[in-house]
């Protein structure tokens, strides 16, 4: 007995227990429905807002415009002189410009008998001309109210929009009713492509516009005879034939308006709806309930699969509890022994770090001394340089400043005689021998002041002048003919640094060719590719292959003793390499050393 009796309460227990499983699924499936729903009631209010929205701003865009262009006087006119073509003729073309420039469809003016006497689409195949309106709303609320409105589909275009009517006065009263009609498809084709359906409805529940297009000029309310014939006196439709939509009304799982369509697989929409009464209309946004379905069934699926991975966590912990507590110790034990072992790594990495800093302290150090040692060295070999040319450069001095006195002297005669514009011609001269040891003295300061490191667009003429200007005394001296062909290059450069480099470099070739006959320097450029290629060619001896490559060492020379200190180059060498741009040499095919200087050019296009 004790078997079969466990047996049953244990069967009970299994059948209440699924029993509460089936109603909480029930009941959470219910709220889990109704929120989704809610959800997306939500979004469609806002949908339903923007709809509403979009149609009452096209609508109040041509609000007052009837009005206003009743009142014009080519419409007026056409209206006060019946049967004058040149009248219908300007009303006609006023009309045609004005419906372009306010993109409105159609804009008509009619008579009191209802019939169009000038029309935007005059010259259109299907013209409004000749057309009678007086059946229409917005004819009649015109003359009765001063203003009508109405939507309908065109019985001459059979094109649907929307109409505004405004009266045509004359000084005894109304003559006559000026329509716009407006297109509002441009609305209706951006709703298509959303989430959601979109229709608009007339007073009898005609849909007009909608996304779905199967629907339009059908009927949400059933067609009664009374709902008809308002409908056919209006014409609001012309000759289309309406249905009724297979549409049932229910109440959904939140109490919201539910639409169920038949012959659409079963589809059920959540309907929102606004109305507009200005227009008379009444918007609707029918949101597909499959959605809130699926969102529900998926969300109680995931909530049981969490419970159930919650229950099989729980077991999984329950069972590994002991094992935690065993590796627990363990990994205390290897804890303790690594803490120790990093201890020992960070005191030799701390001890290796700090004489590193040691070492990158005194490495920095040497580089500072290093640049301050180069520095001097290169203005030690400027001052050297100068030291050089001042003996020569006296006389340079000397020579203007005795014909500067010769001429002064002269001048002072003359004044006395009151040979004034000879006295004039003698202290032009003056004045241009003071400006030539003016221009040697700026190149002089220039070349002997220490330069910025700073590159600057320099043009190649213009250093290529100052070395010139300041070996001109000693290329006179020795008979050496210069010869300079550079075209106007900019190149990117220190114009001081780049000057002492040209200098250093024409210094050498004067010094090179003492012992030779023919005396020539040759100085020219061409611009290769980014780069500047500048060659100087001398008519000397040229540089021995052995020691060609020690060219550019540092206190390498090879002239005589106290003639230099072998710095020249070298510092030469390092410059252009500051620059960007290198420093060769080769012997000329002939006779005679020719060093090449690459610049970047200042302005390249690739």
């Amino acid at each position: 007995m004790t078997r079969p009796v466990s047996r049953l309460w244990l069967s009970l227990v299994a059948g209440l227990a699924l029993v509460m499983v089936l109603g909480l699924g029930s009941l959470g499936y219910q709220r889990l429905h109704r929120a989704a729903l809610a959800d997306l009631t939500l979004r469609g209010e806002s949908t339903l807002s923007l709809a509403v929205a979009a149609l009452n701003g096209q609508l109040r865009r041509y609000d007052r415009l009837a009005g206003l262009l009743a009142q014009q006087s080519a419409i007026r006119a056409v209206l006060a002189t019946p049967g004058d073509t040149v009248a219908v003729d300007v009303a006609n073309v006023y009309l045609r410009s004005t419906a372009r420039l306010l993109e409105a469809s159609d804009i008509y003016a009619m008579g009191l008998d209802g019939t169009t006497v000038a029309a935007s689409n005059f010259d259109q195949p299907r013209s409004f001309i000749g057309g009678n309106f007086a059946f229409r709303p917005y004819f009649i609320d015109a003359l009765g109210r001063g203003e009508g409105r109405f939507y309908a589909l065109g019985t001459t275009s059979r094109v649907r929009g929307y109409y505004f009517g405004a009266p045509i006065t004359g000084p005894a009263g109304p003559v006559g009713v000026l329509a716009i009609k407006i297109d509002l498809d441009a609305i209706e084709d951006g709703w298509r492509g959303s989430d959601y359906e979109v229709i608009v409805t007339d007073p009898e529940g005609i849909v007009f516009m909608s996304t779905h297009p199967d629907w339009t000029f059908g009927a949400t309310l059933p067609l009664t005879e009374g709902r008809l014939e308002r409908t056919r006196r209006t014409r609001r439709y012309a000759e289309t034939e309406l249905r009724e939509l297979p549409l049932t009304a229910a109440t959904g799982a939140d109490g919201g308006l539910m639409w169920r369509f038949a012959g659409t697989t079963g589809a059920e929409y959540r309907v929102l709806s606004e109305r507009m009464p200005d227009a008379d209309w009444t918007v609707q946004v029918l949101i597909d309930t499959a959605g809130a379905r699926q969102q529900a069934l998926t969300r109680l699926a995931v909530g049981a699969l969490l419970a159930g991975l919650a229950v099989l966590a729980a077991v999984i912990v329950w069972q590994r509890r002991a094992r935690l507590a065993e590796r627990l110790a363990l990994q205390a034990e290897a804890r303790a022994q690594l803490e120790r072992r990093v201890e020992e790594r960070t005191a030799e990495l701390a001890a290796v770090n700090r004489r590193l800093a040691a070492e990158v302290t005194e490495r920095t150090a040497t580089e500072e001394r290093l640049r301050a040692t180069q520095a001097d060295l290169v203005q030690a070999g400027k001052l050297a340089a100068l030291g050089q040319m001042s003996a020569a450069l006296s006389h340079e001095f000397n020579q203007p400043l005795g014909a500067a006195r010769n001429y002064a002297e002269n001048a002072r005669t003359l004044i006395e005689r009151g040979r004034i514009a000879d006295a004039g011609g003698n202290i032009d001269r003056i004045l241009g021998l003071i400006g030539r040891m003016s221009d040697l003295s700026r190149h002089l300061r220039n070349f002997a002041r220490k330069p910025n490191a700073q590159l600057s667009d320099v043009p190649l003429s213009e250093p290529i002048a100052a070395a010139q200007e300041l070996l001109g005394w000693r290329l006179r001296a020795q008979g050496v003919a210069l010869t300079v062909d550079v075209p106007p290059l900019v190149v990117r450069a220190g114009p001081v640094r780049l000057q002492q480099v040209l200098v250093n470099i024409l210094s050498n070739a004067i010094d090179a060719m003492e012992d030779t006959e023919t005396r020539g320097i040759a100085v020219t450029a061409r611009a290769k590719g980014r780069m500047a290629v500048l060659t100087i060619a001398d008519t000397g001896p040229g540089i021995p292959e052995q020691l060609r490559a020690r060219i550019f060492d540092p206190f390498f020379s090879t002239k005589g003793v106290g003639k230099g200190l072998g710095l020249g180059l070298s510092i030469s060498y390092n410059i252009m390499h500051d620059f960007g741009g290198s420093l060769a040499v080769a012997n000329a095919r002939g006779s005679g050393a020719v060093f090449t200087l690459t610049l970047p050019l200042a302005h390249w296009d690739a």
